[in-house]
């Protein structure tokens, strides 16, 4: 027991004198550390210092630099205003001098002028005295011829009038004759004149409507998914669109047939979309179609106004506007509508000007004439007819209605510009390479066989494609059988046969598809 207690001593002497070394040691290590600590801030501080005074001389030198500089400046400009007023204060010296001088002269002229019209009021007297004395003469003269003619001084004058009057009349008809003569031999120089004038002033480049498009693509590989399993994307597309899609072994290129612009371009964007996105398959080409044929729409819009807007004409109506859009995608004899009214609008536009018309409403009248064209109906009524029609309804000026109704003598010309359309349409249309017939009437054959088709009931959509070789006809699964429809693709073909006239044979292929849809709600 004793023992124990001893130990536990020893162990509580020996753990506190252990803890008073322990922190008497601390203390040591804290006060060297803090000694340390100052050491390091007193020299960081100094280095701050010298660091501190080394920036402040070189900011004073910058500054006492920018100071000599933008003095330096300072005094230039003051030197420089000063020379520039000493050169305005000499100029209005040399002025007032002149100014002195030209008073000087014009008090002088005044001068002049003063004695000058006292000369001519004495000289006025002189002569309203003279002419006093020349009247009483003359009365004298007057009455002394009277008693000798026997005739008074007025029936002297009648006499006389009547004499020259009949000289002046046969003088004056051979002056009209060769006035007339003249002119006739002047105006068609004259109208040649201004014809070449208005052609050399309007240049435009003619480019033939074909009815082709190229679809390049970056691989051939691409052609595998355009052409789909068994065929069924290609189908699809050409379903959708109504054109004709060749690939062939034409190396990164697909070729699109058919004779109507919007429909290729339709099929084109298609394409482009398609490819781009990677997705092709019969619904998402249905998808892509509807969406780039309401693009279409909003392009044809906005390039009526851009149209308008390069043409610098105003206040056109919106209809009228989408109207001359949409003759961007149309031709005549091969010759793009659009391209063919605006160069129409400049000449007609030159050509007022230089015969003294409104240039403003012939331009108007020269952009609007074949707005017939292009209406989406078919009317029976000619396209100028059409066109004033047109025009009519939507407000246009009355010389331009008839402009436009006259270009082709449909109706009489009754204003300037009415002949000044008609002679512009004709420029335009006979310049070398613009026009090409054979064009306008395949693509007039292409319509009437589409046209024919559609007039059997059941049928929805009617497509004309290779180059009018096949007719490919869409009809309605819900009215038309498969029986009736083997009946009407004969029944077409002898309709064909009957009504037009083309070369070699028109396949007649009739689509029937059903679909069944249903919604999972």
């Amino acid at each position: 027991m004793n023992d124990t207690l001893i130990y536990i001593l020893i162990a509580l002497l020996a753990g506190g004198a252990g803890y008073f070394i322990g922190r008497s040691l601390l203390s040591k290590l804290r006060k060297e550390e803090e000694e340390k600590a100052k050491e390091k801030a007193d020299l960081l501080l100094k280095e701050a210092k010298i660091k501190a005074e080394s920036i402040k001389s070189s900011r004073i030198l910058e500054a006492k630099e920018k100071y000599l500089k933008l003095k330096s400046n300072f005094d230039e400009e003051v030197n420089r205003k000063k020379s520039q007023i000493s050169t305005n204060e000499n100029k209005l010296k040399q002025r007032e001098q002149t100014l002195n001088k030209q008073l000087e002269q014009s008090k002088r002229k005044n001068a002049e002028l003063d004695g000058i019209k006292e000369k001519l009021a004495n000289q006025q007297e002189a002569v309203n005295k003279k002419k006093t004395e020349l009247d009483k003469a003359l009365l004298q003269h007057v009455a002394e011829l009277e008693k000798i003619a026997n005739m008074t001084a007025e029936q002297a004058k009648e006499s006389l009038v009547e004499t020259l009057k009949d000289e002046a009349r046969t003088k004056a008809s051979s002056m009209i004759k060769e006035i007339i003569e003249e002119a006739k031999l002047t105006a068609t120089k004259q109208a040649k004149k201004v014809v070449i004038e208005t052609i050399q002033r309007t240049a435009t480049e003619h480019a033939i409507e074909n009815c082709v498009s190229i679809f390049n693509i970056e691989s051939d590989d691409i052609k595998g998914k355009i052409i789909g399993r068994e065929g069924r994307n290609i189908r699809a597309l050409e379903a959708a669109t109504g054109v004709e899609i060749i690939v062939d072994d034409t190396p990164e290129a697909i070729i699109i047939s058919g004779f109507d612009p919007v429909r290729r371009e339709i099929a084109r964007l298609s394409l482009h979309r398609l490819v781009t996105d990677g997705r092709i398959h019969p619904a998402r080409i249905e998808e892509v179609v509807s969406k780039t044929r309401k693009n279409i729409e909003e392009e044809i819009v906005e390039i009526g106004e851009r149209t308008v807007i390069d043409l610098g004409i105003h206040g056109l109506h919106p209809e009228l506007i989408k109207m001359v859009g949409r003759m961007r995608f149309r031709s005549s004899y091969g010759q793009n509508l659009l391209q063919h009214s605006r160069e129409v609008a400049k000449l007609c536009s030159t050509m007022a000007a230089e015969l003294g018309l409104n240039a403003k409403l012939a331009k108007r009248a020269g952009l609007l004439h074949d707005i017939g064209k292009v209406w989406p109906e078919e009317p029976e009524l000619p396209h100028a007819i059409l066109g004033m029609e047109l025009a009519k309804k939507y407000k246009e000026h009355p010389d331009v209605c008839n402009a436009i109704g006259a270009h082709h003598d449909e109706i009489e010309m009754t204003t300037m510009i009415s002949p000044v359309i008609q002679a512009c349409d004709a420029i335009s249309g006979s310049r070398p390479g613009a026009r090409r017939e054979v064009m306008d009437s395949y693509i007039k054959r292409l319509k009437e066989l589409e046209e024919l088709a559609l007039g059997f009931d059941g049928v929805n959509k009617c497509y004309a494609i290779q180059a009018g070789r096949e007719l490919r006809v869409m009809v309605d699964a819900e009215s038309v059988s498969d029986q009736k429809a083997g009946a009407l693709s004969f029944e077409i073909s002898q309709k064909i046969e009957k009504d037009m006239q083309y070369p070699g044979q028109i396949k007649v292929t009739v689509i029937r598809e059903m679909r069944s849809v249903s919604y999972a709600k």
